[in-house]
């Protein structure tokens, strides 16, 4: 376990901002929906809808909303929804992940390769950028959940690889085929999870100029209000006063 590390992967989800909630629980619904429709309507005999649950509970998703997505993989128009993931290099060559849920793959590339040229920056073939980072499990708990020690010492017994707790709470990683194993030991010490998923953490990260990094973040927006985007993740490092200034 590498410890209490304050440093947290930078990350760019859906819904950020509340002015994009509408937009998240979209997308949200939509990956219920296929979780469900790959595997079984029941959160308990399918991992990937239960983890798509956790999540929408995570962000407040309505109840109604997540049981409707559900009962929505019943119907015949999720059958041609497939994931899939873009690689490439964005301003000052920062690594970019992009994963699409869509049902018209050329459209999802047309519209991802046309946002990095615009942004000066370029498209890769699959595995140009992957092997940068790790795949892996995350799980969060608030700070309640208990002190670092505590929930260092649950995470280790869980079976976990790493924890990073600072005054926002705790973030547990795991390998990747030990998720779901690691979630259901940790709920039993710690409680549920205030959200799980499967993200994808730079090895290095990369510091920039603000100049690159304000155009590393037009380009992130833009991925970010494609309907067909549901996660980007980079390997830039941003100092504190970077992100106070983008924020701003």
């Amino acid at each position: 376990m590498a410890g209490h590390s304050k440093f947290k992967n930078i990350q760019f989800r859906k819904g950020a901002q509340d002015k994009k909630r509408s937009k998240l629980f979209s997308k949200l619904s939509r990956d219920i929906t296929l979780a469900a429709k790959q595997g079984l309507p029941d959160p308990t005999a399918n991992a990937r809808l239960r983890l798509a649950i956790n999540n929408a509970r995570a962000e407040s998703m309505p109840r109604d909303n997540i049981e409707r997505a559900i009962k929505k993989a019943l119907g015949a128009d999720t059958d041609n929804y497939e994931d899939i993931r873009y690689e490439g290099f964005g301003p000052g060559g920062i690594g970019v992940i992009v994963e699409v849920l869509t049902d018209n793959r050329n459209r999802a590339a047309s519209s991802i390769r046309t946002a990095f040229n615009k942004a000066g920056g370029n498209l890769g073939e699959t595995g140009s950028v992957a092997f940068m980072f790790d795949r892996l499990g995350q799980i969060t708990y608030p700070p309640t959940a208990g002190s670092d020690d505590e929930v260092m010492e649950a995470a280790i017994e869980a079976g976990a690889e790493d924890v990073e707790s600072d005054e926002d709470g705790h973030v547990i990683y795991t390998a990747f085929e030990d998720l779901g194993l690691v979630i259901e030991a940790l709920e039993a010490s710690l409680g549920p999870a205030k959200s799980t998923g499967v993200i994808w953490k730079a090895k290095t990260l990369t510091p920039v100029e603000t100049e690159i990094a304000t155009s590393l973040f037009k380009l992130i927006d833009v991925l970010d209000d494609d309907d067909d985007v549901q996660n980007v993740w980079t390997n830039v490092d941003l100092t504190e006063e970077q992100v106070a200034a983008l924020a701003g």
